[in-house]
Formats: C-alpha cells, structure tokens, sequence
C-alpha cells in the first residue's frame, strides 16, 4: 500500500473559502487584510478572489502577532519589503525576520520597564499617579499631554483606541 503525497504549488490558487477554512480567519478579516494590503488576491472574470497559496503563509503570521499582541502597523512594516506578487524566497523571509525580532526585543523592554514601574507604585501604596513623588514629582508628565506618557520609549503614545501616534 502506497500513501498519495500531494503536492501544492505556491502560485496555486485558493477561493476566500479555502483560505477561510485552512487559516480559522474570518472572510471579513481577510478583506481587512486585503485592504491594509498585507495581503494580496487577484480576481477572477466573475469578480471572485482567488489568493495565491503562499498568502497562507502571511496569514498565519498575522495570526502569531496577533496572538503576541503586535500592533497590524508593526507587522505592515514588517512586510512592506515581502513581494506580494510572488513566493517570497527564505532569505526574503530571514530579513523579516530579524526586523521583527529587533521589534519584539523594543516590546519585551517596554513590558519589563512597565512591570517595574507598576511593580514601584503597587509597593508604594499611594495610589496617586499625578501626586507620586517617585515616579512623577509635580505632576511634571501632565506637561506632555493626557494618557500614559511613560509607556514608550520610542517617543509614541498610546491613543484611546490602542494604536500608536507619533508624539509631537
């Protein structure tokens, strides 16, 4: 008894269905992607999408950032130089990688800053984020503006919605 091995092909095409099916992502979460242009379909006679197979690849590590709580802007850059009309190649995806690991390293220092600065004022036990001698004497961050103005180390804020925005 002989197993049948199938073999795909990259450049094969899949219908949003397909896609939907084999990555557990919503079609409206596909079109999103689409539009953010992380991902990329092309379009039958009849209008339908059809996605290359190797956009499966792309999705599932939408799918790991989103599960690790990276921001779809970070994994935007992280993808803007993947080519998106073809496979891209292993040494493409290393120099994807190692952006994104440069990234994650940034996160992993901001959590550790955060965690002591919480872990400082839970033990203080002042309860006054404005009025805290230790980590904000005279109220002094109130001058940058509202929200969490020592998050970041990289001169960004956390806006209401959770997305990042330049600081001025």
């Amino acid at each position: 008894m002989s197993a049948v091995m199938y073999e795909h092909s990259p450049d094969e095409l899949l219908s949003i269905g397909d896609v939907a099916q084999r990555t557990g992502v919503a079609r409206s979460a596909l079109h999103y992607y689409e539009q953010l242009g992380l991902i990329a379909a092309q379009r039958t006679v009849g209008n339908q999408r059809r996605y290359p197979r190797y956009m499966v690849r792309r999705i599932s590590l939408l799918l790991v950032a989103k599960r690790l709580g990276v921001p779809l802007s970070d994994v935007q850059e992280a993808f803007a130089s993947l080519p998106m009309d073809r496979k891209p190649t292993p040494r493409e995806w290393r120099r994807v990688s190692k952006v994104w690991r440069t990234s994650l390293e940034v996160r992993r220092r901001q959590i550790e800053r955060l965690e002591r600065e919480l872990t400082g004022c839970i033990g203080c036990g002042c309860l006054s984020m404005t009025a805290c001698q230790l980590l904000n004497p005279d109220d002094e961050l109130s001058e940058r503006g509202p929200g969490p103005q020592r998050l970041t180390e990289t001169g960004e804020r956390l806006t209401g919605k959770g997305s990042r925005q330049e600081r001025r």
